[in-house]
């Protein structure tokens, strides 16, 4: 038989979907895959009901049903600022992760660096050696997880094509400050580098702070590609609606890739889903008070418990040290499938994230149900007695 392709040897299956697996396996609380056990809206539920009766149920514009890209242009436009034009500017896609491909795609030939923040999301590593790309990783260094903007700059001077940036972010749960951005949009503007904006938790920010839009920025709407999708503000993961928005010259590239990648997305979830873009403001304001809400449950548990962790800025995520409940010589994979097992609440174990050798972190979520979250952290009360005893 030939050889198959070479890549798929340089990452490995997700650890987050394996997590999920090992936690259906043993009746666990699932905190390892980010997705809430709550309803969406009820008016987007409502609608979808109507439209299973009525359609739209054949295949779409490619490119997204018109009035969704226009709910979309209003939606997004209102929040960052910008006119945004939904012929030219957006294109629907089957959830933000088939945006980033398509993206990395159009923007990079083989061989081209993408520069990553470390910690990052799984998927990025994997989709650079997709595309035949380099990753260079700039550290977020603890406690705080910030960047040394000289440690940044070096990542430039080495010529990147594009710099992948997941804000408000998973899984540090980091909210850049307006101060970093623009450091970041300043040398992206003097390296000619392309800014890929990871925007899916954007609505989930807490305590005062701003989410700050890269393509908002003077001079960035140029080089800038805003990803995002209705995943995490609407609840709605399973229905795989995501979109990327760039000016026309970037876009022209993306749907090409986009089109013979996917053909369109699913008609009657986007027929549905229109409402949900047109939410008033009130909207967007109560579902942030939620998650401040779940996050208060659930970082208050952890610091009851002595359970070290990083306080998220935003997101549903967080980063706990779990170093003082592993045997010694234990990974953090067999510490996270052993608790699963025994403690029966399933996390992620951190290396998957990290491009440094971290191996005593785990990434857990809150995007739960109160009772849920209670139960979990009731689980989790005794942790050093299951895990060491």
């Amino acid at each position: 038989m030939q050889e198959m392709s070479r890549r798929n040897a340089k990452f490995t299956e997700s650890i987050i979907r394996r997590m999920t697996r090992i936690a259906i396996a043993n009746d666990a609380i699932n905190l390892a895959q980010g997705f809430p056990d709550f309803d969406p809206p009820k008016a987007i539920t409502d609608r979808l009901k109507e439209v299973a009766d009525i359609g739209p149920h054949q295949y779409p514009i490619t490119m997204g049903a018109p009035n969704f890209r226009q709910a979309l242009a209003r939606k997004c436009g209102r929040f960052m600022g910008l006119n945004l034009d939904p012929e030219k500017e957006i294109v629907v896609t089957i959830g933000s992760t088939e945006a980033m491909v398509d993206t990395i795609f159009a923007l990079t030939n083989p061989g081209d660096k993408i520069v990553l923040f470390s910690p990052f999301f799984e998927n990025y590593h994997a989709q650079a050696i997709m595309a035949d790309c380099e990753p260079i990783y700039v550290p977020l260094v603890p406690p705080a997880l910030k960047f040394d903007p000289e440690v940044l700059e070096d990542a430039f001077r080495q010529h990147p094509k594009m710099i992948l940036i997941c804000n408000p972010a998973n899984p540090s749960g980091r909210v850049f400050t307006m101060e970093e951005m623009t450091l970041i949009a300043d040398l992206c503007k003097k390296y000619d580098v392309y800014a890929v904006m990871d925007e899916v938790y954007e609505h989930i920010i807490f305590d005062g702070r701003k989410h700050i839009y890269m393509a908002s920025l003077p001079g960035m709407w140029e080089r800038t590609v805003s990803i995002s999708s209705l995943s995490k503000t609407y609840s709605i993961t399973g229905w795989r609606l995501g979109y990327a928005i760039a000016p026309e010259p970037i876009m022209e590239r993306i749907k090409q890739y986009h089109d013979f990648n996917t053909v369109g997305s699913a008609s009657p979830l986007m027929e549905a889903a229109v409402v949900g873009l047109d939410m008033p403001d009130s909207y967007y304001e109560e579902f942030t008070a939620h998650y401040e809400h779940m996050k208060q449950i659930f970082t208050t548990g952890l610091r009851d418990i002595g359970i070290p962790f990083s306080e998220p800025e935003g997101t549903y995520f967080c980063l706990a040290n779990i170093a003082p409940f592993m045997k010694p010589g234990q990974t953090d994979l067999e510490f996270c499938e052993e608790m699963t097992a025994k403690v029966r609440v399933s996390a992620v174990p951190g290396s998957s994230f990290f491009a440094e050798p971290v191996k005593d972190i785990i990434r857990l979520h809150f995007a739960k149900k109160d009772e849920t979250l209670y139960e979990a952290l009731n689980r989790l009360s005794d942790i050093k007695a299951k895990m060491l005893g």
